[in-house]
């Protein structure tokens, strides 16, 4: 990313020659500014997107002179700001996003030492549409291995959402220079790879959280063949991912999760929303291998019928959290599985599934006690029947969606609002409730906030 005009572009580049006190230019990790920025000091601001971001100018020449001395006389001394000692300065940097915090190493020679603290760089976070993540990355890490040459061993998480520049090559550089690296996050960096992820799961042994959502390229989760030829038949439990979200990414397949699976035998939580292509074959495969996920998704997941939840119930009481919204194929058959064996549950999504009727909410209601958080929605088949056991057996329910079902009453509302006191969301859009009943949900539950499409309650 270029400068704002020739001039800051000249001093820009004077300052990173310096080796001695070169920092990465936010010019680096920051959108182009717009044609209407004034030059000189004056600060203005863009707005890109939601994300407001302050213009780069031109570093002022005290970058290379020493720190001004509190002794001088007050008409020559610094901004009253410089008499904060070191460790305030720290507590505030450590509150600045990766842009601002380079920035800040811009201002002087003290605040340029203080905002390459190895304290401050356990993470780095790029967000933006235009952003040249690719070379900012690479100029980051270039600098926090500076004093650890090739390795950066402070920065933990790596967060870099919804840059569509970010390639292979910037991930490439992650892998190489970060192998304490804890956290990744590329949600929406569409232009990533298989072999890129690869290599990062594989030099990267300590990484346990990885979410790729949105990035439609990647279909698998593995090592590198050479880190395979080197390991173990068990080479999977190499991996320590526990935390995955693969949310969008369309082309993944039940070989896919087969392979992700036997390499990633520790997961606890995996998200799979919208990945189409899934079967119960799939499932199959995540059970047998991650004994231990406590959080699944497979919303629209088209594929997945009551066989998958029958897969899904060997999970048992481990499994607290499942969400099968839309998943069309699902009826009362898989709920009674998913009830009878994970009576630990406490949440469950289950919109949009219009084979459910009031004979699963009823499995749910007795066998599932700790149930605190049900989306029913779009369930044109459960009616006051099926929340009447609800009232009776779920005490510790806090969050209920009873959003477009269409047999539900206001007798049905009223069992509930009087036998579940803990209740604190309640949605009722789109339903055909009285004003009397609304009114008496308010009454019975105080605490609980009610969603509804009724204009004349308030």
């Amino acid at each position: 990313m270029g400068a704002n005009n020739g001039k800051q572009s000249g001093s820009e580049d004077s300052d990173l020659s310096m080796r001695t006190v070169s920092t990465p230019s936010p010019a680096l990790i920051l959108p182009p500014c717009s044609p209407g920025v004034l030059n000189g000091s004056s600060t203005s601001s863009s707005t890109f997107g939601t994300e407001t971001i302050a213009m780069v100018h031109t570093p002022p020449t005290s970058l290379t002179h020493p720190q001004r001395s509190l002794r001088q006389p007050r008409d020559q001394q610094g901004a009253p700001i410089d008499i904060l000692p070191d460790h305030a300065f720290l507590q505030i940097f450590t509150h600045l996003p990766t842009n601002q915090l380079c920035r800040c190493a811009r201002v002087c020679r003290r605040w340029y030492n203080l905002a390459w603290d190895p304290r401050l760089w356990r993470s780095i976070r790029l967000t933006g549409d235009v952003l040249h993540v690719d070379r900012a990355l690479r100029v980051l890490t270039r600098r926090l291995c500076q004093d650890t040459p090739n390795v950066c061993l402070t920065l933990e998480t790596v967060v870099v959402s919804s840059c569509r520049r970010l390639t292979d090559r910037g991930l490439y550089t992650v892998a190489q220079c970060c192998p304490e690296l804890r956290r990744l996050e590329v949600a929406g960096c569409y232009n990533v790879s298989n072999e890129a992820v690869f290599e990062v799961v594989s030099r990267c042994p300590n990484l346990e959280h990885l979410d790729v959502s949105g990035c439609s390229k990647v279909t698998c989760i593995s090592l590198t063949r050479d880190v395979s030829f080197k390991l173990s038949p068990l080479h999977g439990q190499q991996i320590s991912i526990r935390y995955l979200d693969m949310t969008d990414c369309f082309a993944l397949e039940d070989e896919g999760l087969h392979t992700i699976a036997a390499h990633c035998t520790q997961l606890t939580h995996l998200y799979l929303r919208r990945c189409v292509r899934l079967t119960d074959e799939g499932l199959r495969f995540l059970v047998i291998y991650c004994p231990s996920v406590r959080e699944l998704s497979v919303s629209d997941c088209r594929f997945i019928s009551d066989f998958g939840l029958r897969e899904i119930a060997k999970l048992e009481g481990r499994l607290r959290y499942l969400s099968i919204a839309h998943c069309g194929r699902i009826t009362d058959v898989g709920v009674r599985y998913i009830a009878k064996y994970c009576n630990r549950l406490r949440y469950l999504n289950a919109r949009g599934c219009e084979g459910l009727t009031d004979h699963g909410v009823e499995h749910l209601a007795k066998n599932c006690l700790k149930l605190k958080s049900l989306d029913i929605g779009k369930c044109p088949l459960v009616s006051d029947a099926g929340l009447e056991q609800l009232a009776l057996n779920s005490f510790n329910l806090k969050r209920l969606s009873l959003k477009s079902c269409e047999s539900i009453t206001g007798r049905g509302l009223q069992v509930v609002a009087a036998n579940c006191f803990d209740l604190q969301l309640l949605n009722v859009q789109d339903c055909d409730v009285p004003l009397e009943a609304l009114r008496f949900v308010k009454r019975h539950c105080k605490c609980c906030v009610i969603e509804h499409t009724n204009p004349a309650f308030f």
